[in-house]
């Protein structure tokens, strides 16, 4: 399997597809794109075999990802156009996955103290929670409302217990019908930090795109479906030299007429190179832009809307 460098599906196939005849179609994969509006790009990507999941790396389910052009500071309106468009399609997966329940418990993953790693925690402390209040003040909630509980369950590191624990614990006791978890993702892109959402039905597996897998949160491991919400927050050190090099050698060609060095340079830079180089010297890291407080908002914003517009 191709080293993806990345947790976006949409990227993985891209990936894949262009190591290919971009003219044949992917087996066990099927991939579309539509146009939202002027600044909202959709992208599905179907993972419909074993075959296709070998492919990409990615389990059998349906990855639905937007790009948000130029709406790294969105103002309120097109927060909440964006919102709703998100919205219909996550509403659409929720009900797919619920099966006429109405128990949904949303969970923020990821470090508070993080801000990169924040989102997951930011986006709880927006949900609109209900579950206290259809026992407590049930004359405050509308009639066949769901049931939504939410979590911020930290990180290994801070409290010492794996985050599926934490999760699996809750499942038993409260037994809801529905996990949404909210997740920061990897990305193989500089453009895509925090402009692109990632839907999918499948689960998460914490941690993955920064190569600090933990336990996932999966049907398999909880017993319950669960739908994770992404947004790529940081890219390795590699990536970004990678990408830096390509945009470099595309430069050189446009002033230059020796195309066959520029080639070889191409060639001989690539991302596992790189990587291997860097790991050694424990240079790797993983980078995020210096404006993250304000992306890291901005998106909270845009995806806990996203979940309170599909959840009502």
């Amino acid at each position: 399997m191709y080293n993806f460098r990345t947790d976006m599906a949409d990227e993985r196939y891209d990936i894949f597809k262009a190591s290919c005849d971009e003219n044949e179609d992917v087996p066990g994969i099927f991939s579309c794109q539509k146009k939202m509006n002027n600044q909202i790009n959709e992208c599905i990507v179907d993972v419909c075999t074993k075959e296709g999941e070998k492919t990409i790396g990615k389990p059998i389910g349906k990855y639905v990802t937007f790009d948000l052009k130029d709406l790294k500071y969105a103002d309120d309106n097109e927060i909440e156009e964006s919102a709703k468009i998100i919205a219909t399609e996550l509403k659409a997966i929720i009900d797919d996955k619920l099966n006429y329940g109405k128990d949904i418990l949303v969970v923020g993953l990821g470090n508070q103290y993080v801000t990169p790693d924040s989102l997951g925690p930011k986006v709880v402390s927006e949900i609109e929670i209900t579950r206290h209040l259809k026992k407590y003040a049930p004359e405050y909630v509308c009639e066949g409302a769901k049931t939504i509980s939410a979590i911020a369950p930290g990180v290994l590191g801070t409290t010492g217990i794996e985050t599926y624990e934490i999760i699996k614990g809750i499942v038993q006791n409260i037994k809801p019908d529905l996990v949404i978890a909210i997740d920061s993702l990897a990305s193989k892109s500089i453009k895509r930090i925090s402009t692109s959402v990632q839907i999918c039905n499948t689960g998460i597996t914490p941690g993955g795109g920064v190569e600090n897998k933990r336990k996932e949160l999966t049907f398999n491991s909880l017993g319950i479906p669960v739908i994770s919400i992404g947004v790529p927050m940081v890219v390795d050190l590699a990536t970004i030299t990678d990408e830096c090099l390509n945009v470099l050698v595309g430069k050189i060609e446009e002033e230059s007429n020796e195309s066959k060095t520029v080639q070889e340079i191409k060639n001989s830079c690539c991302y596992d190179k790189i990587k291997s180089a860097l790991i050694p010297t424990d240079y790797n890291m993983i980078v995020t832009p210096k404006e993250i407080d304000d992306l890291v908002e901005n998106m909270k914003n845009i995806v806990s809307k996203s979940i309170n517009y599909a959840l009502e």
